[in-house]
């Protein structure tokens, strides 16, 4: 009497050879595709700088935004003391390759943050930042600087782009976070990152920065209006989110001594 040719076994061996092939499909197509999105990844990143800085052409084409990108001077600065690094003082030969939230995440190449001082909800910070700078004939136009910090649901990933007196805030665009749509969400709203134009960080003294969300909005006549953004409505604690994470990052633990230097000719 002839075997069944059905067997446990056999069902099991083809299995396994399925699952072996499709591995390797898989494998292979990650790798192949790996460089693209590494590309397409770098290009999000450009559009969103071009974004905050205002710079963004309307429906540009990748080849346009790699050209008003390439305007911009990539360097990476030490927070702690506001200089700039070379590149290989974090192991890359080139500063978009720079990961300043997978550094975030390692214990060598960033500072726990004290909970006291941790008004942005970001736990570690990295200890080397990128940065972006367009100058022309020498003279500085505008600085990019990522920020990130935690709203209500989500931690916030954006930029906030200065003009070159290095306090009058040119725009600020979030490019990623999971705040309640229609709430918290509004940060993507354009007419509320309107209201970010022009706002001055500092004071005179240039030294704590200012910003504040109201709840209810800023009046026309407001005292230090110049400082203050209408809070989100409906999102008290998402607004109160953005207001920490931009005074965090623009103060002494983030970028002040950076732009310290830069506006005395020091960077």
């Amino acid at each position: 009497m002839a075997k069944p040719k059905e067997t446990v076994s056999r069902t099991l061996l083809v299995a396994l050879v399925l699952s072996i092939v499709f591995s390797v499909v898989v494998s292979t197509a990650a790798v192949m595709l790996r460089p693209a999105q590494i590309k397409n990844q770098n290009l999000d990143i450009k559009t969103n700088i071009l974004a905050a800085a205002g710079m963004l052409p309307s429906g540009a084409s990748a080849d346009e935004i790699e050209s008003v990108f390439s305007q911009f001077d990539v360097r990476l600065v030490d927070l702690d003391t506001g200089d700039y690094v070379e590149p290989s003082f974090v192991d890359v030969n080139d500063p978009m390759k720079y990961d300043m939230y997978k550094a975030a995440s390692d214990p060598k190449m960033s500072t726990k943050i004290p909970s006291s001082e941790d008004k942005a909800g970001i736990k570690r910070r990295p200890n080397i930042a990128k940065v972006y700078t367009l100058s022309e004939n020498g003279e500085m136009k505008r600085v990019v600087l990522p920020i990130h910090g935690y709203g209500l649901w989500s931690t916030l990933y954006g930029f906030v782009s200065l003009e070159g007196d290095l306090n009058t805030i040119e725009g600020l665009g979030f490019y990623a976070h999971a705040e309640t749509p229609g709430l918290g969400g509004e940060v993507d709203n354009p007419r509320w990152k309107s209201q970010w134009v022009g706002k001055e960080l500092y004071g005179e003294d240039k030294t704590e920065p200012q910003i504040r969300l109201m709840k209810g909005g800023v009046s026309a006549n407001a005292a230090d209006k110049e400082h203050k953004v209408d809070a989100l409505s409906g999102a008290t604690l998402t607004s109160r989110g953005v207001e920490h994470l931009v005074n965090y990052w623009m103060g002494d633990r983030g970028y002040a001594p950076f732009l310290k230097k830069l506006r005395e000719g020091e960077a």
